[in-house]
């Protein structure tokens, strides 16, 4: 018997689909169903590295999680990871088959369109459920033609659709029935009702309008899932949206948000962690003080590395250095610690070099073949234990490298450590994610009473919340009839 299909598709970027799809598979999971998480094309910086050796969107690594789920690369097929404002990288099935422009993608979703119904069909045939998110909105009327990653992949499978829009927003109701307005006549009748996400408030109060939205459009609201404060869940693409205020942490970071920045998940428990205040600083702001800068991963090293010039903010930098203070940089971030950053088949944009911040002794050259890995180790910092993955298609050598942070467990060094100890690099995405290395690092940063924080049990913690949430503030009895099960008990 085939898995039954509900797709979660949303009236804007953001409104809540990842959450709302990882929050039904963990409520399923929990119930014994066999169920798998599924998002035909993404569009996103953060990826994470499967069991089968490939890279999807991070967000889905999540959603397996909360399906009991190692990743694999079905559960993401098409994979677009902007490397400017008109070109992406294309990754399909884990693996990078080149950069196309937006018009050259949309002649190529032919393909792509294949192998998203090819993982479709493994999908349902090995599970008992699949929920899909979609991507972006269905309404983006430009996008229609050759659509994979909304209705057309819907209509294709023959799926039932549950909306979704985020209040916080303002203008839910325009958001939902404007959608519906622009969808076609099968489209709206694929959508079986909706869901309001974010809400804050007395539920009285819009009580009236969900009694309007249901009159309007015929269609049933399903629940409004509360704003759930605290919540630690990776984000599919967006930065936070808000900066968390933290009277007793004492440790300063800064995190320069970089305009390819990728994997900036990398800094959810540094985000989380009770004694770390973490800032992403954004264009045109002036440099704070601090005691740890963190040079992020990027998609476009090169590229991001001339923004960070033209803020003034290797200045800041080279002045953070010289006061004293400590700096890391993650994959890109590494690279762009090195002497320079050579790309001469053109992998992230125009072929050519460029000259690095020069403050470890090494130089990186990009190659077309991407390293995908898990990777664990021992860290040089306090001999602790180090785990996390790789995703990069640069190679660095030189002999700062000879002191590297960590010696991984297959026999390799993994990044750099100066000479006076105060500036580290490593290609480990999910270097923070580890209680002992989290804790020993940020000793290293000055922290001295660092204690640990295990980011593993605080996702399972919202996942749980995630599920908790679906059963009491969604129709679980129709959801449960969309996925053709027999209704749960109220």
């Amino acid at each position: 018997m085939s898995a039954r299909v509900l797709m979660v598709q949303g009236c804007t970027s953001d409104a809540g689909k990842s959450t709302l799809v990882a929050a039904l598979c963990r409520w399923l999971h929990r119930r014994g169903v066999r169920v798998a998480p599924f998002k035909p094309q993404n569009m996103a910086l953060n990826a994470a590295v499967t069991a089968d050796g490939g890279e999807i969107g991070r967000a889905q690594a999540v959603q397996a999680q909360a399906c009991g789920l190692a990743p694999r690369t079905d559960f993401n097929p098409v994979l677009l990871k902007p490397s400017s404002d008109k070109g992406a990288q294309v990754i399909l099935h884990g693996r990078a088959i080149g950069q196309m422009d937006a018009v050259g993608y949309h002649d190529y979703k032919r393909v792509a369109k294949a192998a998203v119904l090819a993982s479709h069909q493994r999908l349902v045939d090995a599970f008992d459920a699949v929920v899909v998110e979609g991507a972006g909105s269905p309404a983006e009327i430009n996008l229609r033609a050759n659509d994979i990653a909304n209705m057309g992949y819907a209509e294709a499978v023959d799926c039932p659709v549950v909306l979704i829009a985020d209040i916080d927003r303002g203008g839910v109701f325009a958001h939902l029935v404007g959608t519906l307005a622009l969808l076609s006549e099968s489209e709206r009748a694929r959508v079986q009702g909706f869901v309001i996400n974010r809400f804050r408030g007395d539920i009285a109060l819009l009580q009236p309008g969900l009694d309007w939205l249901e009159r309007e459009t015929g269609k049933p609201v399903l629940g409004v899932l509360p704003w759930l404060h605290g919540l630690h869940l990776e984000a599919e693409d967006a930065l936070p949206r808000e900066h968390a205020d933290k009277p007793g942490a004492t440790l300063r970071v800064v995190v320069p948000a970089l305009p390819r920045i990728s994997n900036h998940t990398d800094f959810d428990a540094l985000r989380a962690h009770p004694q770390v205040d973490l800032r992403f600083l954004g264009p045109g702001e002036a440099f704070p003080p601090c005691d740890l800068v963190v040079l992020p991963g990027s998609k476009a090293t090169r590229a991001d590395l001339a923004w960070l010039r033209e803020q003034g903010w290797d200045a800041a930098i080279a002045r953070h250095l010289r006061y004293g203070g400590r700096l890391i940089g993650i994959c890109g971030g590494l690279q762009m610690l090195g002497r320079a950053v050579h790309d001469p088949h053109g992998i992230e944009g125009d072929a050519g070099s460029s000259e690095a911040l020069g403050w470890l002794d090494f130089e990186t050259t990009l190659q077309r073949d991407k390293q995908l890995r898990e990777a664990s180790g021992h860290l040089s910092i306090e001999g602790v234990e180090v785990r996390g993955y790789e995703i990069h298609c640069g190679s660095s050598e030189g002999p700062a490298l000879a002191r590297p942070l960590a010696i991984l467990s297959d026999g390799r060094g993994d990044g750099a450590l100066s000479d006076d100890g105060r500036i580290l690099g490593t290609y480990l995405h999910g270097l923070f994610d580890t209680p002992d290395t989290l804790a020993a690092l940020l000793r290293w940063a000055g922290l001295q009473d660092a204690r640990p924080l295990d980011m593993a049990a605080l996702r399972e913690a919202a996942l749980e919340r995630l599920a908790d949430a679906v059963e009491a503030h969604l129709d679980t009895g129709r959801l449960s009839v969309l996925l053709g099960e027999a209704p749960c008990a109220a």
